[in-house]
């Protein structure tokens, strides 16, 4: 059985998706580590599987169309996001007037919570939640032509023609189990990560979930079907997987071995505990690996700085939101100003680049200066990257129901939104229009100072890695 994982081209005049992160576009291109490990399930499997990256590979509809008609998948996956949904949906009717006998499987927060938008006929399914043994138990029930209509954690159209969902399946605990991702099957395409200056880079997952209730939060791609399934089901947030640190050094080893330089790890909150991260950092350090990670300021102090420091950690990423501390309590940040700066302090001491996450319009409480004074911060605690986006109402997420009941989305209803260009909420003190206008000054006041170019412009390798930073930061100071 061969099956095919597609990520289809879009129009001309139309941004693509990204598919990690889950809710934004296309900045720069990022692996897709979640729908790989699912690729190496099914390798073990037996199955044939393809990669098909349309948007990496800068292969244009028409060829879409060509590459259809000679295909012969008996199954295509789609991971899908919000800001896909339509595309996808487009496409998806294509292969059927192609390959009409195939199968289409839809992974990801969208068809987790968007359901009904993806099912329009038989031998369409929707994968819901955490993908990784509901799409090995449906794969081997299509290869053997056996039931599976009762399977828990799927949903698709019954004799009826309506959306049946079955129950969910348990989360997994254990993901030593898991294989490592299929790599080789995305050899061909080049992969970056503008913090990370060296090459060939990968990405990480060493973790599933985050213990925070942050009232906007939407994680990664995968760990946000993870929560929109668990708090449909139970109304809480998921519990949280971990790795052992003996199976992550086993596949830094294994990346160390192919060639691997980078890796940018993507878990929700990568510093969990300092038992935990020292032997991994241990493990990069030892094979020259430089790499980076997301996590919480109240994780970082001397020592766990001194460590990443030592270990050859080139960024983290903290979620700072705003320094002001009534809005960091509104929005259930669980930390304060102080405790970020703390953090900051520590990481600059032990030189390792701080990039800061900060997301306008999370609260009612929120004014050009407190966004001001956010930003006037950010950039005098020296801060080597910032990431300035718009929060987005996400459905699922508590300040969805906030903005809902306060009738603070603009139009009424949540739109797929691309939080790094446009606003959809407005506020009776603070617009969409101020905040897209602050978003875009704040963005050139910060990246285009001289003190932020001089010290990444040395940090490249190649002439090459340097190209395509610009053409990365290009795309994210373009409205």
């Amino acid at each position: 059985m061969k099956i095919t994982c597609i990520i289809p081209p879009v129009p001309a005049n139309e941004r693509p998706a990204e598919r990690t992160a889950g809710c934004t576009t296309v900045v720069y291109p990022m692996v897709n580590i979640y729908e790989l490990t699912v690729a190496a399930i099914l390798e073990k499997e037996g199955y044939t599987v393809c990669y098909e990256d349309f948007i990496s590979s800068k292969r244009s509809p028409g060829q879409l169309t060509h590459f259809l008609e000679n295909d012969t998948s008996d199954i295509y996956l789609f991971w899908s996001v919000n800001l896909s949904v339509k595309n996808d949906v487009a496409v998806s009717q294509q292969i059927h007037q192609y390959r009409p006998e195939a199968c289409i499987i839809y992974l990801g927060p969208a068809p987790t919570f968007y359901t009904r938008n993806f099912l329009h006929r038989e031998r369409q399914i929707v994968v819901r939640g955490e993908p990784d043994v509901t799409i090995r138990e449906l794969c081997r029930a299509i290869a053997a032509h056996t039931p599976w209509q009762d399977m828990p954690g799927i949903s698709f159209l019954n004799g009826e023609g309506k959306v049946q969902n079955n129950p969910p399946r348990p989360l997994l605990k254990d993901l030593d189990a898991l294989p490592f991702p299929a790599r080789h099957l995305v050899d061909k395409h080049y992969f970056s990560n503008p913090k990370l200056k060296r090459s060939p880079y990968t990405a990480m997952i060493t973790s599933r979930n985050c213990p925070f209730h942050c009232i906007y939060c939407v994680p990664s791609s995968l760990t946000f079907a993870r929560e929109l399934e668990s708090r449909a089901e139970t109304g809480k947030k998921p519990f949280i997987s971990m790795r052992t640190p003996e199976n992550v050094i086993e596949e830094i080893e294994l990346l160390a071995s192919e060639g691997y330089k980078a890796i940018g790890f993507m878990d929700d909150n990568f510093i969990i505990t300092e038992k935990r991260l020292k032997p991994i950092a241990e493990a990069l350090k030892k094979q020259g690996i430089i790499w980076g990670c997301q996590a919480r300021a109240d994780a970082i102090d001397g020592n766990i700085a001194r460590i990443l420091g030592e270990s050859g950690c080139k960024y983290v990423d903290l979620g700072v939101e705003s320094f002001n501390d009534d809005i960091l309590k509104y929005i259930k940040k669980n930390l304060t100003r102080q405790q970020i700066i703390d953090a900051i302090g520590w990481l600059n001491k032990f030189n390792v680049p701080v990039k800061l996450n900060i997301l306008i319009g999370t609260s009612p409480l929120e004014t050009k200066e407190t966004i001001r004074e956010t930003l006037r911060t950010a950039i005098r605690l020296k801060a080597d990257q910032v990431m300035i986006n718009i929060v987005a109402p996400f459905p699922g997420t508590e300040f969805y129901d906030l903005a809902k009941k306060n009738q603070w989305i603009v139009g009424g209803e949540y739109v797929p939104t691309d939080v790094q260009h446009r606003s959809i909420l407005s506020y009776p003190n603070l617009s969409n229009k101020d905040m897209e206008n602050l978003l875009f000054r704040y963005n050139i006041k910060f990246f285009l100072r001289p003190r932020f170019i001089w010290s990444q412009v040395r940090r490249f390798s190649s002439f090459s890695e340097f190209r395509k930073a610009c053409k990365a930061l290009k795309n994210k100071l373009t409205r």
